[in-house]
């Protein structure tokens, strides 16, 4: 909650995370809602809230400062006037005390807490949380403070709501992670994978950064029940997709590019043009990548294709920078020049103008003990788009040519 949510000032990191605390207890979360800091919508936001769900987890809008109406709106909201608590302010002298500074009297107004409302006592800043019961639902009022949130979240508001809740329940998700395939043809693949799941076991797709990301989720009352429907689920996946899956969870490309080469005890070598040096910088995001990677060339410029990567003249003239013949001897030029198992190259046009071919046209290659593989493809969106793509196509024919290899 807040304006500055609603300005893009910050990103809403608390939604996540609650969604994340609440589906480990096995509560669903409905919908999330970003409200500005104005007491009526604030209000209005509870109120329709409460009548979807049994609670409600307001964060942030406790402070001291005049757009902190958190506690307004619940007050205006139940019909709960507001009452100052001499043991909440108390605590916080004290706590202004200790830290060595004299404290403004509006930092008094966090003591104003509804009547009747349970307080939450603060861990780390200033203001306490609040728990409040109206219309046969809880509404929880925690600081947008992540760190504040986290802590009454954990300490204060899973407890109480397992307590509520009767009967606990379990909420399991994993993700699959799909590259080189689009979103919808993984959709008409998994058709018949999506009939038979079931009412207990759900499947979301969101793509992006090229790749398209599948969310396997699963609730029963037996954690193991939930495990093992999440697991069926994964292995249907699998089989309908076969060789695009790329991996669970964490398991991303570079991590399992990676894997691929360490179990092969091969080393990997870049060459890159549109690129300029992104694939090395995510192959070396992952950790220990100095095992198999031997270093990325930068052959931005066509005359350093010739001169570093030995492209030969003649097939840069014949088929131009952008032609699958070029790329394969960039990649051919990085395993000789980097001394690595194999190497791949990665060349296109990512805009703003066309250079000879049209934008979006990228080619990769892959060079290594299995001979040569190339692939051209076309890329949507704007430089930067393609640019990440083009990455992400790289990684995934590496993976690919890795896996002839087992």
């Amino acid at each position: 909650m807040g304006t500055e949510l609603l300005l893009g000032d910050i990103v809403n990191t608390n939604a996540a995370h609650i969604g994340q605390a609440l589906a480990s207890i096995g509560v669903d979360c409905f919908m999330h809602t970003s409200v500005g800091d104005n007491e009526q919508r604030i209000a209005d936001a509870i109120a329709a809230a409460l009548a979807r769900a049994d609670a409600v987890i307001v964060t942030g809008g406790l402070g001291p400062t005049q757009d902190d109406v958190t506690r307004e709106a619940i007050s205006a909201l139940t019909g709960r006037r507001l009452v100052r608590d001499p043991k909440i302010e108390e605590e916080l002298r004290r706590r202004f005390s200790e830290f060595g500074r004299p404290m403004a009297e509006v930092n008094v107004r966090q003591a104003d807490v509804p009547d009747g409302a349970s307080i939450i006592e603060q861990s780390w800043g200033t203001a306490p949380g609040l728990i409040v019961e109206h219309a046969g639902g809880v509404i929880y009022a925690v600081p947008g403070v992540p760190a504040e949130m986290e802590d009454m979240l954990a300490r204060a508001v899973l407890p109480d709501l397992l307590g509520r809740a009767g009967e606990p329940s379990q909420i399991v998700s994993r993700v699959v992670r799909i590259a080189g395939v689009s979103e919808s043809t993984i959709a008409e693949q998994l058709h018949d994978v999506w009939q038979i799941l079931g009412g207990e076991t759900t499947m979301a797709f969101l793509a992006g950064g090229g790749e398209v990301r599948i969310r396997l989720t699963a609730k029963a009352s037996d954690p193991a029940r939930a495990h093992e429907l999440v697991a069926a689920a994964e292995a249907s996946v699998r089989a309908s997709l076969g060789a695009a899956v790329v991996g669970v969870d964490d398991e991303n490309l570079e991590s399992v590019v990676g894997a691929l080469l360490l179990a092969r005890g091969w080393s990997l070598g870049c060459a890159e043009s549109l690129t300029g040096g992104a694939l090395g910088g995510r192959i070396t995001s992952t950790a220990g990548a100095s095992e198999y990677f031997r270093g990325s060339i930068v052959s931005y410029a066509t005359e350093v294709k010739e001169d570093l990567l030995a492209v030969p003249a003649w097939v840069l003239d014949e088929h131009g920078p952008v032609s699958e013949p070029v790329a394969r001897a960039m990649a051919a030029g990085a395993r000789a020049r980097l001394k690595a198992d194999v190497g791949v190259a990665l060349t296109g046009v990512a805009g703003p103008t066309e250079q000879g071919r049209p934008i979006g046209t990228v080619v990769v290659a892959v060079a290594g003990p299995l001979g040569e593989v190339a692939r051209e493809v076309r890329l949507p969106g704007d430089r930067n788009t393609v640019r990440t793509l083009a990455v992400s196509a790289a990684l995934n024919l590496v993976r690919l040519y890795l896996l002839e290899a087992t």
